[in-house]
């Protein structure tokens, strides 16, 4: 049952998962969840107008600071916020500015729309994941409670089993492939109140094992592509966003991706 048929507008905010990374199309640029869910919401009502404000690397205080005014601006009928899984990643954290933030922001974009969405973001099933998980779940606590504040709604993909599978995970480990942001899409499209097209919960068939030697040089290949540039990254101080702009920054007339030239798959 459809709880809500009416939805013209909508402005994602966030960083690399919202931007798109890595649903990469044949032009170079990234498509990803939000676009699908956009597309979707487009072709059912006329006139759709959308707005993608996330940029890959950027920190909650950096999303606060460029995004959500420009959001607030816009007074979409949807609005979406994923934010402070990048400073979570870090190995210095201050969860509380990261907790402060996200109600800033929240406060400022319920007000300005007619539906906040939050989420709790999937996660890949590895050491990583495990070694952040404190810090996630308590983030994704505190979205639980922005939620009840603001009335917003939450697409809970955290801890999902078919998520968590490394075969919807890029060779970066960090971001979805197109088949991921196509689940998460539909988890928001039904979030959104929307008649399911299909269930984005549903596992992989099994896996065939992998040898020990091949994935040992996965492992390798993985250091030197990308957590090796990551890391430099974090210790000079720099991001993959620096000086990127976002690739939708005007709330306009829905149109499929064009040639926006954004680059291959990099950690964040």
């Amino acid at each position: 049952m459809e709880m809500n048929a009416n939805y013209t507008s909508f402005v994602a905010v966030g960083d690399s998962f919202t931007e798109g990374m890595s649903d990469l199309l044949p032009d170079g640029s990234y498509r990803g969840w939000a676009d699908l869910l956009a597309a979707r919401l487009a072709a059912r009502t006329p006139g759709f107008r959308y707005a993608n404000l996330a940029v890959r690397g950027k920190l909650i205080g950096q999303i606060v600071d460029e995004q959500v005014g420009v959001a607030a601006a816009m007074a979409p009928d949807v609005v979406t916020l994923v934010g402070g899984g990048n400073d979570a990643l870090r190995p210095k954290c201050d969860m509380g500015r990261v907790r402060g933030l996200l109600e800033e922001a929240a406060e400022r974009l319920a007000p300005s729309c007619k539906q906040l969405v939050l989420m709790r973001t999937p996660a890949r099933n590895g050491p990583v994941m495990e070694r952040f998980r404190p810090r996630m779940e308590e983030l994704f606590a505190f979205v639980d409670e922005l939620a009840v504040r603001h009335d917003a709604l939450v697409v809970d993909l955290y801890g999902t089993r078919a998520l968590g599978d490394q075969r919807l995970w890029d060779v970066d480990r960090l971001h979805l492939t197109a088949e991921g942001h196509r689940r998460v899409a539909e988890a928001a499209w039904q979030a959104l109140g929307l008649d399911a097209e299909d269930d984005w919960r549903t596992e992989l068939p099994a896996a065939t094992p992998v040898r020990w030697l091949m994935r040992r040089a996965s492992d390798a290949r993985f250091a030197r592509q990308h957590l090796g540039p990551w890391v430099m990254r974090r210790i000079t101080g720099r991001s993959s966003g620096d000086g990127r702009l976002p690739k939708r920054p005007e709330l306009l007339a829905y149109e499929a991706p064009g040639p926006a030239g954004a680059g291959p798959s990099e950690l964040s």
